[in-house]
């Protein structure tokens, strides 16, 4: 017996694929089990971060549903992977959050935004808020930058210290190589993968979205949306080396390096989401967790808001509106700050370590 329900299923359904091994060649999830003659909550927490959901296993299983033997690896894989999200997470007190997390993110992005909207109303006279500043540091006239940098910085540090934690509980579990480490090789290998989305594919041939006809779409906007996001944080890096090396305040000309970066990163955070929402909307039920929707899609319209406000803030930054548009931005990226280790956001970082192991195991196999 294993410590929840969905656990049992999916030692279940992987003695069933364990001895069958049709698909063995889809991903790195049944390697992964073919590894393993029994299964600990560990073992099957990090095969369900191992699991990219793309499908492929339903499609071509020959016991998926009608079949007694019920074999639905996608949902039941994405259900234990929710699970774990909040079995990991840190401090536990916390774990809560992930249980109606549309909800909690809907909430904390509002009062972050209300937040900001009137500290801005209350340290600001009308007409500087909603006056037009121009030039280096005129965000700063709005918020001074000590300040901003002393609550970013913060919520930032939070927010890295509590994955941190989290992934510390994850890699103890699903056990660790000798030494509790991974080596240089399969760290860069798990890197090359996690950036390729190596197994995003279905096998070669695409993932399996609303129907039975494989499409690399959710792969795209995957790509997007990550890689929009590491740009973003790369202009923010920038930025910050401009302006406590050079001595260089934003806002940047639309030439400048942290410009040029964060709009390419706030195109793919606009494009990308809405994509993986348009294909979340289309997705075949039976290969959904229903009771993550609400997670799913608040972490998509979190980096759907960033991206916009960001974009708008940039297009509209010498217009009496750069006010208002600066205080909505700022509040958008606390709040996904603040929410990261307890959304969505946890699933990149889980699969990463998921796949450093993997690497790992396929090194010492050889």
């Amino acid at each position: 017996m294993h410590g929840t329900r969905i656990l049992d299923e999916a030692d279940r359904l992987m003695t069933v694929c364990n001895s069958c091994r049709y698909c063995e060649g889809l991903c790195a999830v049944f390697p992964a089990m073919e590894m393993r003659r029994a299964f600990s909550d560990g073992d099957l927490n990090y095969l369900a971060n191992l699991c990219h959901s793309c499908g492929a296993c339903y499609v071509d299983c020959q016991f998926s549903p009608p079949h007694e033997f019920d074999v639905n690896v996608p949902k039941t894989l994405a259900v234990a992977r929710a699970e774990s999200y909040a079995a990991y997470a840190w401090p536990q007190a916390l774990s809560g959050a992930f249980a109606r997390n549309g909800l909690v993110i809907s909430i904390i992005a509002a009062l972050s935004m209300a937040a900001f909207i009137l500290g801005f109303v209350a340290l600001n006279d009308r007409s500087v808020l909603f006056g037009v500043h121009t030039g280096p540091g005129a965000f700063y006239r709005l918020m001074p930058h000590n300040a901003m940098a002393a609550l970013f910085s913060a919520a930032f540090l939070f927010a890295i210290f509590a994955l941190a934690m989290s992934v510390r509980a994850f890699w103890r579990d699903i056990g660790p190589p000798i030494g509790g480490r991974a080596d240089g090789g399969s760290i860069f290998q798990a890197i090359r993968d996690a950036g390729e989305l190596r197994y995003l594919h279905g096998g070669g041939v695409g993932c399996y979205n609303e129907d039975d006809k494989p499409t690399d779409r959710r792969k795209l906007f995957h790509h997007l949306t990550f890689y929009g996001f590491l740009l973003c944080f790369a202009a923010t890096s920038v930025a910050t080396l401009y302006h406590y090396l050079l001595g260089r305040e934003a806002p940047y000309p639309w030439w400048d390096l942290p410009v040029v970066l964060g709009t390419l990163g706030g195109i793919g955070l606009i494009v990308g989401p809405i994509g993986l929402f348009m294909a979340k909307m289309r997705r075949d039920r039976a290969l959904l967790d229903e009771n993550s929707y609400g997670m799913d899609v608040g972490f998509i319209a979190m980096l759907f808001l960033t991206g916009l406000t960001g974009m708008l803030l940039l297009i509209l930054r010498e217009t009496a509106a750069m006010g208002p548009l600066l205080a909505l931005h700022l509040g958008a990226v606390f709040a996904l700050f603040i929410t990261m280790p307890y959304g969505k956001f946890v699933h990149g970082i889980y699969r990463f370590v998921a796949l450093v192991r993997y690497a790992q195991e396929r090194r010492t196999a050889a």
